[in-house]
């Protein structure tokens, strides 16, 4: 009996020819003047200055193929990047992309890497698209972004500039990404009875098994490993909070609009609201306090979206990262753009004083997102 013929591989096809595959795919930027096929690309620059960030996706520490299809990949990779820019009043402009995987990856997984980043550029950020890239092979998936944008006249918004008094507000989901991830290490995997029957689906999760892949050993190790038919499931059942996770949207346009609006401070909120207020805290020589009141109805927000969400909610609101909403501050006489809503203020900070209060008080679960903790072994 002959069964289905193999997919095309990058180790089978090459780097060339998986290109010509992967390229047609790929969003165009209307600021390139040179694109992908030369050593370079060439982008125009109207400001004569630009805004760059690059962000790193490495299965284990990042996504789990389980979880995650190859459109989720390359959507998160272009979101998690252009918030950043958005995040200092720019509008983003151009990708460069590398990819590292290993040979047995289908091609049509890049490919499909490749349509998230198409479909998250028009989506998100019309005119913005990949101007080059780079791809190579390596033992494990992983997607690396740089991301440039143009601030379009205005001075960047820096984390430093927040003053006592400003307000603090927020554009963009809390918590929901922090939900979503904690229920899939929750119920998103099976316990190992002894062999591997799982249900991970698509040739790229099992060429991860097939090169070792570290973050496959180390939930193994656990007795439990991840779960493809269960993390379907869960993001039928639990659609927006599993959603907020695999596949963020980041409200891009709130960054130029604050800038202009005369914002003191922002960042993008990728590691919890605590942990990057801290930022800002730090850098600006203040305190940030938030509000009891609107934490509380971050939290019911979130709980209305997600009935199985209890009282855990304020943890997530407060630690949970990876939404991509923008935390920004702004004088006391000015307007909050639209898309904002004011959840704190910024105070003076005394001598050993915290650098995030909420409801004047420190959080007692200061948290928040940091690959180089064990934070997938705590929760799974």
């Amino acid at each position: 009996m002959s069964g289905a013929p193999a997919p095309d591989t990058l180790g089978s096809v090459g780097e060339v020819e998986a290109l010509k595959r992967i390229f047609p795919r790929l969003p165009s930027a209307t600021t390139a003047i040179v694109g992908p096929g030369d050593d370079c690309a060439v982008v125009a620059a109207p400001d004569g200055r630009f805004v760059v960030t690059t962000d790193t996706m490495i299965h284990g520490p990042d996504f789990r193929l389980a979880w995650s299809t190859p459109h989720d990949l390359g959507w998160k990779a272009a979101v998690t990047n252009l918030s950043d820019v958005a995040a200092m009043g720019a509008v983003p402009t151009g990708l460069v992309v590398a990819i590292a995987a290993p040979p047995g990856t289908p091609v049509v997984t890049l490919e499909g890497i490749a349509d998230g980043l198409r479909d998250a550029c028009a989506s998100l950020s019309p005119g913005t698209g990949v101007v080059g890239g780079d791809l190579s092979v390596s033992n494990t998936l992983m997607i690396a972004v740089t991301a440039f944008g143009d601030l379009g006249g205005r001075s960047p918004v820096l984390r430093s500039g927040a003053r006592p008094g400003d307000r603090v507000a927020v554009a963009g989901d809390l918590g929901l990404a922090g939900a979503g991830i904690a229920l899939l290490f929750a119920r998103g995997q099976r316990a190992q009875t002894g062999s591997e029957t799982g249900s991970e689906t698509g040739s790229a999760a099992s060429a991860e098994r097939s090169e070792g892949s570290p973050a496959d050993a180390q939930d193994q190790s656990r007795g439990r490993t991840p779960d493809a038919a269960l993390a379907r499931e869960l993001r039928r059942t639990h659609a927006a909070v599993v959603e907020a996770q695999l596949a963020p949207v980041s409200p891009l346009g709130a960054g130029p609009a604050a800038a202009d609006a005369g914002a003191t401070a922002m960042l993008d909120v990728s590691d919890g609201l605590v942990l990057d207020g801290g930022r800002i805290a730090e850098a600006s020589g203040c305190s940030l306090e938030f509000f009891h009141e609107a934490i509380e109805r971050e939290a019911e927000a979130l709980r209305e979206l997600d009935g199985s969400i209890g009282g855990e909610a304020v943890d997530f609101v407060l630690c949970g990262g990876e939404d991509h909403a923008l935390l920004a501050t702004f004088p006391a006489g000015c307007g909050v753009p639209h898309g904002f809503r004011v959840v704190g203020v910024v105070r003076e900070r005394a001598e050993g004083h915290p650098l995030v209060t909420v409801g004047g008080r420190a959080y007692a679960r200061p948290g928040g997102w940091d690959p180089f903790d064990d934070w997938n072994g705590a929760a799974g």
